[in-house]
């Protein structure tokens, strides 16, 4: 793991440099894009989901946020997202659990906020299991635990299951992305290795879930299952009865920042 030095300013003017920059951290053979603020920590640090990357709604909204506040703030695309380097439909969540331990060591020393999204909410899970002492709290939004294993294979349809043992992998339709996105075999395979659900889970910083209650892709109680299993006793779980699963719209975000600040400067 190599920390590339070609990191620039971004959106400089003639008087002030830009608060965020960028840069490429090379991760197993892939570079890593990322952008950062410096500011007082923790560090923020945004997990985007499945098939998303950093330019999203609300990962800009938390960079505003971060910058006018003066507060450290890190986003990042996972190994076959966004900007980063690699073929998404190889992507596994050991991969991308790696990806986010990679950054958290080289990018984001002492405490983290982890704020993940979707499938980064359970890697925002897994990644607190794996460095307890970072992690001073979590937001998660839709958090997608286990989403291989309880969300996705139960809803293949039999074509899929017969494009999956006949070639590997299957295009997925989806309402975000008009082209679909490849779900492989080894996907499915390698995501059970990684299963919370069903057991206690030994997080032992503040968790914050905000879950929609109309969201067709994370049902409610499935995050509410995840907020019961934490074995952490300040964890609060807010319902947004008519929210989707992006909860991108201008009370989301004001909900979610107001969130973040209060694990920030508890």
């Amino acid at each position: 793991m190599a920390l590339v030095s070609s990191t620039r300013k971004m959106d400089m003017t003639a008087d002030q440099p830009a608060p965020e920059t960028t840069g490429r951290l090379e991760v197993d053979g892939a570079g890593l894009a990322w952008r950062k603020v410096a500011g007082r920590g923790p560090v923020v640090v945004w997990l985007g989901g499945f098939h998303s990357d950093m330019s999203g709604t609300k990962a800009q909204a938390l960079a505003d946020w971060a910058v006018a506040r003066g507060r450290a703030f890190l986003r990042f695309d996972y190994f076959g997202h966004g900007q980063s380097d690699g073929d998404f439909a190889v992507g596994t969540i050991t991969r991308w659990r790696s990806d986010v331990l990679a950054v958290l060591d080289a990018l984001a020393p002492g405490e983290v906020v982890l704020v993940g999204s979707s499938m980064g909410g359970w890697l925002a899970c897994l990644a607190t299991l794996a460095r307890p002492e970072r992690v001073k709290g979590l937001v998660l939004i839709a958090p997608a635990a286990d989403f291989t294993e309880r969300l996705l294979k139960p809803s293949l349809p039999p074509e899929a299951l017969a494009a999956l043992a006949r070639d590997g992998v299957w295009t997925r339709p989806s309402v975000y992305d008009g082209d679909g996105y490849p779900i492989s075999a080894a996907l499915l395979e390698d995501g059970a290795r990684w299963s919370i659900l069903g057991a206690p889970v030994p997080i032992t910083a503040p968790v914050r879930i905000l879950q929609g209650g109309a969201d067709p892709d994370v049902p409610w109680r499935h995050a509410l299952e995840l907020a019961q299993a934490i074995v952490h006793d300040d964890v609060v779980f807010t319902l947004i009865r008519d929210g989707d699963h992006r909860l991108s719209r201008p009370a989301d975000i004001g909900r979610l920042i107001a969130t973040v600040e209060e694990l920030v400067d508890p």
